[in-house]
């Protein structure tokens, strides 16, 4: 296959610490052992602002000229928007000005978010969504649960992108990382408005209570619950060893597209408890590897039942190679050159830009 070079736009990136962050980071790395050249451009190139109610994500900002400057000097051969954020907006627009072809994928469930955040109505945040994606070839999903929520909603040209773990890191080992009184249920993930801890730690369990993780909701879920553990963040060995600690590893969203907490723990050989709702009802197919149920204490308690070994068997159904090569097939050749782009964009009227993209495209048939 010939070796291409790969425009990745994303708001989502270091130094943040999310899911969407690790699947881009891995499918780069995994794009790079394949041959091709992968840039990812993200807020860290930009001047940024804080998001309003979560600071510590930063928001690019004066974005439009450098980044088109980026992608004219990379000359990219595919170009992939993942997020709806700033920097998503401006590659939409670069794309769409200069008659590019891209792609898209949808990472989170964007409408209930700024709902729960701001009070903005689920239909206006659909409407947008659908406008930011429409215009691309294929918009990349996680689950088939989201794939059909998504086609009720009105979304086209959706394509399926599963995800991966690393069953090296997070596997089945020594439970003796974690001390306290037996069981032990964990969280992992954002401390967030979004991510309905509340559901989690208000529960009346035995044993012990830990969360993983960092967000903006952090002190006053320490206030509230004095008596459960918070870590903070954790990544590689560390994280790892969090998780294969753990009994049960408790997932409490209702908003996530996927869920990589509950790969990395079923790897580890730890049983997930969830709601029925997309992600973990996609993924916790086989008997013994967790409990979906409305009543999320019925779910952590039954989850104490399952099977370690089950767990595990699932979890290698799962590649990050087997992810790379999905999300590499549904890439889509761009109609021109950077070159060919930056030609077209200095030199010529509205009118002619428009006759050589169709000359490009006769020329291609």
């Amino acid at each position: 296959m010939k070796r291409l070079k790969i425009l990745l736009i994303s708001d989502a990136w270091k130094p943040q610490i999310n899911g969407v962050v690790r699947t881009l980071e891995k499918t780069a790395d995994g794009l790079n052992k394949l041959g091709h050249q992968v840039l990812i451009v993200g807020p860290d190139q930009f001047p940024t602002i804080p998001c309003p109610s979560y600071p510590s994500i930063r928001l690019a900002i004066r974005c439009r000229a450098k980044l088109a400057k980026l992608s004219r000097v990379f000359a990219p051969d595919r170009i992939h928007i993942a997020t709806e954020g700033p920097l998503g907006l401006a590659a939409r627009r670069y794309c769409i000005r200069n008659h590019y072809h891209f792609t898209t994928s949808l990472h989170t469930l964007f409408a209930e978010y700024v709902n729960l955040r701001w009070n903005i109505p689920e239909s206006w945040g659909y409407r947008y969504l659908r406008w930011f994606h429409d215009p691309a070839v294929a918009t990349m999903v996680a689950t088939s649960s989201m794939e059909k929520m998504l086609v009720e909603k009105g979304f086209k040209h959706l394509e399926r992108w599963s995800r991966g773990v690393d069953t090296r890191l997070f596997k089945p080992g020594s439970k003796d990382f974690l001390s306290d009184k037996r069981p032990i249920f964990l969280y992992v993930g954002r401390v967030a408005v979004e991510k309905n801890l509340d559901s989690f730690l208000s529960l009346d369990l035995p044993g012990s209570k830990y969360v993983v993780g960092d967000g903006p909701a952090l002190d006053g879920f320490r206030r509230q619950y004095p008596d459960t553990r918070f870590v903070g963040f954790k990544q590689g060995e560390p994280l790892a060893a969090h998780i294969r600690s753990a009994d049960v590893v408790v997932f409490p969203s209702l908003t996530d597209t996927f869920g990589l907490t509950v790969l990395e723990s079923l790897a580890c050989g730890v049983p997930v408890a969830a709601f029925p709702v997309q992600g973990p009802k996609d993924i916790l197919t086989e008997p013994n590897t967790g409990c979906l149920d409305w009543n999320l204490l019925k779910a952590t308690l039954k989850a104490l039942n399952g099977n370690s070994t089950h767990c595990r068997e699932l979890a290698m159904q799962y590649s990050w190679e087997a992810s790379t090569a999905q999300f590499l097939n549904h890439l889509t050749p761009s109609l021109f050159n950077a070159q060919q782009s930056r030609q077209t964009c200095d030199t010529q009227s509205n009118s002619s830009r428009m006759q050589s993209f169709l000359n490009a495209i006769r020329n291609r048939n």
